[in-house]
């Protein structure tokens, strides 16, 4: 928290404009790109002209990273030879790094078809992997993008409630201002320290080597550093390996362990910070950041509850302990990644994570975590004005009809594109089709698989395994709607605040302690209510199921 709290001043000067030392230097570049990309940087966007922008640059990307998925055969940098992917493999994946989401149905190392480059991984042929140019053009520039469009939407949507706003920016300004000034720089500082950490960092190919034993292994390693910093610092998730963060090459010790889950924390802590320094009004900003890491806390609380040993898929030189802390906050910050495998984890240690994917702003994703906890702050103030029978107000707005429905839709979205999606896969015998029961486990994986693409969290237990067109094609469009739904509505409810008619009375304090415990109560009350019975079909039932005793 104090990390995210020195950090915040630096990205509110990013998006004000506020000169700094470094404009000599990054404004030229950042002028010639505007000028290849032909739009004028000082003039301000609506709503719908931010929005649309944003949805038309990242699908733009994201039809440049489906070319190189589907080609990576014949491009450069592919000294294993893997072939491309399939067409809905290659559909899922880049709406999957473009939403931030990083869910992978792939084996990021795959098999090798050039032998004897690697010999040891000929017998999987059904496992794909990526080249070298696909991890470094179309994994990692869609985890920058994304990263980047997520933080500008959450300060576009702070604008609109900023007084006497008069539009929402410009999103070429801010994307290009995010990559030049804040993950760029920071994420190559960041990929150093991993190289000295022991993080591999070479286009060098895999590495067969003969080992003390007389045996021979195959090095797998590539550019993992690099990788490794965006995807952590982006709230990204994904990984350079299938095993993520739990494979030795991109986690080697307890040091670089620690290191990822500050990146994790880092900028969606930040922006905490940032929505009090953009309105002007520091003291708003307390709610966001006590309600954030409130339910942080209860997320802890409930994922220690159990014994942390070390059981089945937890890896030795991290402990249960990190293993369990790492999960909690992966899916608290919507990251993603994993440093050990779920299906190892005590049902009260999933219950958690389900718990940071379905709020979302504990304190959630880049960008769209605070954007998730103002709309709950939005209908927090309308429930209290019901039950105090005033009229609901926020900053001194008054808080319209329109206002509510727009936040509550934001709301429902989610319910509806994790609960349809997860009857369906058992419904067309998709869940049958990769082996998975229909007992508490097997639901619990499957209710996982889509509420983790809902949320743009990407940490799953099938992996590769959901490699086929069901899959690839639902948890694509969960995705899709999953991350634009809610930012156009969200979007659309800032706007409307623009050079609305302001109290100067003093109505409900929103910086209050007294509003940061309704805050919260008003979360769990919400997200409780909505997904209770099916996280009682899934991890609950299952925590009981394992007791020695049952109930």
């Amino acid at each position: 928290m104090v990390l995210g709290r020195l950090l915040a001043p630096y990205i509110t000067a990013i998006f004000t404009s506020a000169p700094s030392r470094i404009d000599r230097v990054l404004s030229p570049i950042e002028n010639w790109i505007y000028r290849l990309l032909g739009v004028d940087p000082t003039r301000g966007m609506g709503w719908k002209e931010y929005f649309l922008s944003a949805v038309i640059v990242n699908i733009f990307q994201m039809s440049l990273a489906f070319i190189i998925f589907v080609f990576q055969n014949i491009l450069p940098l592919n000294p294993q030879g893997f072939p491309g992917l399939s067409l809905d493999l290659a559909f899922m994946q880049v709406i999957s790094f473009a939403t931030n989401t990083n869910l992978q149905h792939y084996n990021g190392e795959g098999v090798c078809s050039s032998l004897p480059n690697c010999p040891s991984l000929s017998s999987m042929p059904s496992m794909p992997g990526l080249s070298y140019l696909s991890q470094m053009t179309a994994v990692q520039f869609l985890q920058f993008a994304s990263a980047a469009t997520g933080l500008c939407v959450a300060v576009a949507m702070v604008r609109g409630f900023v007084s006497r706003s008069q539009n929402m920016g410009n999103f070429y300004t801010d994307f290009v201002r995010s990559l030049t000034r804040l993950f760029l720089p920071l994420c190559f500082v960041a990929a150093l320290i991993f190289v000295g950490l022991g993080v591999p960092q070479t286009i060098g190919g895999y590495q067969t080597v003969t080992t003390v034993e007389g045996a021979t292994q195959t090095i797998l390693v590539g550019p993992v550093a690099s990788l490794v910093s965006i995807m952590q610092m982006g709230t990204n998730g994904g990984g350079y390996y299938g095993a993520n963060s739990a494979y030795p090459f991109q986690n080697p010790n307890p040091a670089s362990d620690i290191f990822q889950i500050l990146l994790m924390l880092l900028v969606p802590t930040s922006l905490c910070f940032v929505f009090g320094q953009l309105l002007g009004k520091r003291r708003e900003a307390r709610p966001i950041i006590i309600g954030a890491y409130s339910l942080f806390a209860l997320d802890l609380l409930l994922a220690f509850i159990p014994s942390y040993g070390l059981g089945r898929g937890i890896e030795v030189r991290f402990g249960g302990f990190f293993s369990t802390f790492w999960t909690v906050v992966t899916t608290a910050v919507t990251t993603g990644s994993v440093n050990a495998n779920l299906a190892g984890m005590n049902p009260l240690v999933i219950l958690s994570a389900f718990m940071g994917m379905l709020i979302q702003s504990t304190p959630g994703g880049e960008g769209v975590g605070l954007m998730y906890m103002v709309m709950y702050v939005v209908i927090t103030v309308f429930i209290v004005g019901l039950m105090s029978g005033r009229t609901p107000e926020y900053l001194g707005m008054k808080i319209s009809a329109r206002d509510v429905k727009l936040v509550m839709i934001t709301f429902l979205v989610h319910p509806v594109i994790i609960l349809v999606p997860t009857v369906l896969a058992y419904a067309t015998g998709a869940a049958s089709a990769v082996r998975v029961s229909t007992g508490s486990t097997g639901f619990t994986r499957i209710f996982y698989e889509f509420t983790s693409a809902a949320a743009n969290n990407g940490s799953d237990f099938l992996g590769a395994a959901g490699n086929t067109p069901f899959f690839n094609i639902s948890t694509a469009l969960v995705m899709f709607i999953g991350r634009f739904a809610p930012i156009g509505l969200l979007l659309a409810l800032a706007g409307s605040m623009i050079n609305r008619k302001r109290s100067t009375e003093i109505g409900l304090r929103t910086d209050s302690i007294t509003f940061t415990i309704v805050l919260v109560g008003s979360i769990l009350l919400l997200v409780v209510l909505t997904f209770f019975p099916f996280l009682a079909l899934g991890p609950i039932l299952e925590f009981f199921q394992k007791r020695v005793n049952g109930f």
